[in-house]
């Protein structure tokens, strides 16, 4: 492998663990009954539409055949990824909810 087809692997990889990323934050909102594009636009208001978001949400399962996502997961997946402003949204979430309790 060259040095070119290392780098083209690498982006590869990343785009592929993005996807995922963004697959886990859609399945955790479904899953606590929360629409990912919307809270995606609270975090992002000023970007168009997340065409990633869009693929990944045609990948999701309903909440009864998901396993569990942990809160804690999705939160350091999304900060992994520098989506700190979206880890800020879930974040408000999760507290929301857990008052509710």
């Amino acid at each position: 492998m060259d040095k070119k087809e290392v780098e083209e692997q690498v982006i590869e990889n990343y785009k592929n663990d993005e996807k995922m990323m963004i697959l886990v934050y859609a399945q955790w909102c479904i899953n606590n009954d929360i629409d990912p594009q919307v809270l995606y636009e609270q975090a992002y208001p000023a970007q168009l539409k997340n065409n990633t978001l869009a693929d990944a949400m045609e990948l999701t399962v309903s909440k009864k055949e998901s396993e569990n996502i942990d809160d804690q997961t999705v939160l350091h997946v999304l900060q992994l990824f520098g989506n700190d402003d979206l880890a800020f949204a879930v974040q408000r979430e999760i507290e929301k909810r857990e008052k509710q309790s």
